[in-house]
């Protein structure tokens, strides 16, 4: 496994104060896994270049473990010593340590300056191909040049393997180049060789600093980074969102669609929105759930993450959103007993349908404001009576924050399509009338952060259904 750094800013050998390793000599270090040794094959004022070479011992690392491990083939054979992974990133952590944090005693103004750097891997296992690659780094501004291996060159017939030979090219500084390393090549391999924990989420936010926000795949990154853990990617987003800029607006979606995403993403609303609903519904046990009003599938994609929701319907009026959401799913890909986990269903909200009872809870995530005054009575009956789901978790806009959007001309909704916004006060009002009428109780809770005098931008109700309702069944 070989990671190789190179500069051609006189004097390149400035390179060999930022890493704290000397060009003239060979160093090598003691790991958990194997060695690490650096050593430079070329060291001139012109062009200077560091070698990271790690011998990784695949016996070594599963040598005493569990008897139940020791037998397994796949413990010993293996790709390990000779692909980039997350033994890389320990090794650029333990022997780059001072240049990863941007420290150099010696010099002090060097780590503050860009460069023109130059980092090759001979072998990267890439989940996704290049396509995956190049949305990981080039938004980070480097030119990419990848070369993918075949799976053996005297059978081409065989196919292409998942490994790139990857060279980078980028004037930055060398903190974030290794920054950008220790978070990436982990996420593009798709795995990791030790317990992900709490504490990776303050490794990730740390090395992702002023990066990672901003970045257009940051969800991708976090969830992979992670290796899928819903609650330690949710505490991530949460964490994030202080320093997030606008993303790029979805293709797929019309532009009226987006008008409302585009507002909201300096305060990445929407993803704030999205884990606090995931949250609100892990909480109450709900193992089948509704999504009422489930557009593009956003939700029912976090849902599935979690194996708390052994069934997630997905409910819309229009059929385009649903083939949509079917498409970004993958439902056709994935494995069966994922797949079997969803339903997409093409129905109205303000018609009873039988289809939808029996549920353990309900998502209606910025809905109501969609529906016409006169019809909110019967999408009420339609949910509250007839579905009637154990919970039903509902956010709307609240009106009053409006004003804080400086985009937004003043007395206009969010989006084209809202028939209304309620403020604080109307929202409690309608939905403590809908829980004393259909035999529910409420509850409130604000999604993004507030303001101390217009309150939160969304407001959501939480709806535990606790008698029969006094309104009869017609």
């Amino acid at each position: 496994m070989l990671l190789t750094i190179s500069t051609t800013r006189r004097p390149a050998t400035d390179l060999g104060f930022l890493l704290h390793k000397h060009p003239d000599r060979f160093q090598s270090f003691d790991l958990s896994f194997g060695h690490a040794h650096v050593f430079y094959p070329e060291a001139g004022d012109d062009c200077c270049t560091a070698c990271l070479l790690l011998d990784v011992d695949p016996v070594g690392i599963v040598r005493g473990k569990s008897p139940d491990q020791s037998f397994l083939l796949g413990q010993y054979v293996n790709d390990r010593p000779y692909t980039a992974s997350s033994f890389l990133s320990v090794a650029v952590s333990q022997v780059y340590g001072s240049a990863l944090q941007g420290a150099c005693k010696t010099r002090p103004d060097l780590p503050a300056a860009p460069l023109p750097l130059t980092a090759s891997l001979d072998v990267l296992p890439v989940r996704g191909g290049e396509r995956t690659l190049r949305a990981m780094f080039e938004p980070l501004g480097y030119t990419v040049e990848a070369v993918r291996h075949p799976l053996d060159e005297r059978f081409p017939e065989w196919g292409e393997s998942p490994y790139f030979a990857v060279t980078l090219r980028h004037t930055t500084r060398l903190a974030n180049l290794l920054a950008h390393l220790y978070v990436l090549v982990p996420v593009l391999a798709g795995h990791k060789h030790y317990f992900v924990g709490e504490d990776e989420v303050d490794k990730l936010l740390a090395k992702g600093e002023g990066w990672l926000a901003a970045h257009p795949e940051r969800q991708e990154i976090a969830r992979r980074y992670l290796r899928h853990r819903p609650s330690l990617y949710r505490q991530a987003l949460a964490r994030l969102v202080q320093e997030e800029t606008p993303a790029e607006a979805d293709e797929d979606a019309p532009a009226t669609a987006q008008a409302e995403d585009v507002l909201e993403t300096p305060l990445s609303l929407n993803e704030q929105r999205l884990a606090a609903v995931v949250a609100a519904l892990k909480a109450t046990g709900a193992k089948r759930v509704l999504d009422l009003g489930c557009g593009e599938g956003k939700l029912i994609r976090e849902l599935l993450r979690d194996k708390q929701f052994d069934e997630v319907v997905g409910v819309d009026v229009s059929l385009r959103p649903l083939e949509v959401a079917e498409r970004r799913l993958k439902l056709d890909r994935q494995p069966p007993a994922r797949a079997s986990r969803v339903r997409l269903v093409h129905g109205s909200l303000v018609y009873r349908d039988r289809r939808l009872a029996g549920f353990d809870a309900a998502a209606v995530v910025e809905v109501v404001e969609h529906l016409d005054p006169p019809r909110l009575a019967a999408f009420e009956r339609a949910v509250f009576e007839f579905a009637r789901p154990g919970v039903v978790v509902l956010t709307t806009p609240n009106r009053e924050y409006n004003p804080v959007w400086e985009m937004l001309p003043a007395g206009r909704l969010r989006h084209p399509d809202h028939r209304f916004e309620w403020t604080q006060a109307e929202f409690r009002s309608w939905a403590e009338g809908v829980a004393t009428r259909f035999g529910y109780t409420v509850r409130f809770l604000p999604v993004g952060s507030e303001h101390p005098e217009f309150g939160p931008p969304t407001q959501m109700g939480v709806f535990s259904f606790v008698q029969k309702s006094s309104t009869s069944e017609t």
